[in-house]
């Protein structure tokens, strides 16, 4: 009898010893190196389960374990994590459970799109319809079916995205990218609209969003944003046509082939302002928050022209002999 107490014993030992073995060699295939020698990028589909994703690892050399994280899945499930649609830089040296944890955490790769200053909603298109891994959902779409799809019907896209660099990640699409860029324009509208000066001649927002727009196709010298909008203010309490040339360029289209005629200057287009009294009717081009703050806070001063020199800058006047000299000087080359 102690003899069989004895081999009931070494029984239990050995079993236990097999057990703890067999649980001791599957947490070390749970967190074992996967097999990449240099940075991947791996992609989490859409709609796809744990399971799947470890036999897509597996067969693409990544996982040499599958077993070890099935068997996870069913034991303890609460240690699965729930995957997020992506792509992902997997590297050498990380262990499978790593790697689980990066599918199911916010650590995607991203990528990113810069839209300038000055560009125009078609500009934009053109270059969200461009932009690699992002979901191209507005690229059959007219202008009016974006601004649809944006609940912004009856309203002229121009203008009213705000040019910037924007992140995006797969799985994101083009709707994304434009309705942050729009959300972001009428916030920073509306927060420079609070700081106007209290004299201006522009009324309402949209009217300083057309002005920042005139501003921003007028100069790239940031020196000189709020000299412009100051020229344009006193021109407009006068009387005076803005006669800017950005916006013939924006009237005649796709018809601009980078030269501005006198018959385009006298042409009647709703943007031409040698030809309108005021401003146009919409924007022309997407301001950034310089432009929209030189709009609502235009410097004092009694110029009333301007003209290129040719090096980015511009030569203001105050009166139209000294305008007519300048433009003999930096265009004419008088």
């Amino acid at each position: 009898m102690k003899r069989l107490l004895t081999v009931f014993g070494i029984l239990v030992v050995l079993a236990v010893a097999a057990a703890l073995g067999g649980y001791a060699y599957w947490q070390q295939r749970l967190t074992a190196p996967i097999a990449v020698e240099e940075p991947t990028l791996y992609q989490v589909p859409a709609g796809a389960g744990f399971n799947q994703v470890i036999r897509d690892l597996e067969a693409q050399g990544v996982l040499e374990d599958a077993w070890a994280f099935k068997l996870l899945a069913r034991i303890d499930p609460e240690q699965v994590p729930s995957l997020r649609v992506g792509e992902y830089r997997l590297t050498p040296g990380m262990s499978g459970r790593e790697v689980m944890a990066l599918l199911g955490s916010n650590n995607v790769v991203t990528y990113s799109l810069t839209v300038p200053e000055g560009w125009t909603f078609r500009q934009m298109r053109a270059l969200l319809n461009s932009a690699p891994k992002l979901e191209h959902r507005t690229a059959d779409m007219s202008d009016e079916e974006v601004m649809t799809l944006l609940d912004r019907e009856d309203t002229f896209p121009e203008g009213w995205f705000f040019p910037d660099t924007y992140r995006y990640h797969l799985g994101m699409s083009d709707v994304d990218i434009l309705s942050q860029a729009l959300n972001r324009m009428e916030r920073i509208l509306e927060q420079v609209w609070a700081e106007r000066d209290d004299d201006l001649t522009i009324e309402t927002p949209y009217e300083a969003l057309i002005m920042a727009s005139l501003i921003e196709r007028e100069t790239g010298a940031p020196e000189e944003r709020r000299e412009i909008a100051g020229v344009f203010k006193r021109r407009m309490e006068r009387g005076m046509r803005l006669q800017t040339d950005p916006t013939v360029i924006y009237g005649m289209g796709e018809r601009y082939d980078g030269r501005i005629t006198r018959a385009d200057l006298r042409e009647a287009t709703p943007y031409n302002t040698y030809v309108i009294d005021g401003m146009p009717p919409t924007p022309i081009a997407m301001p950034g928050r310089a432009s929209l703050e030189a709009a609502v806070k235009p410097l004092p001063g009694e110029t009333l022209y301007f003209v290129s020199r040719g090096d980015g800058t511009h030569h203001f006047s105050r009166t139209l002999r000294e305008h007519n000299n300048a433009v003999n000087r930096y265009i004419r080359n008088r």
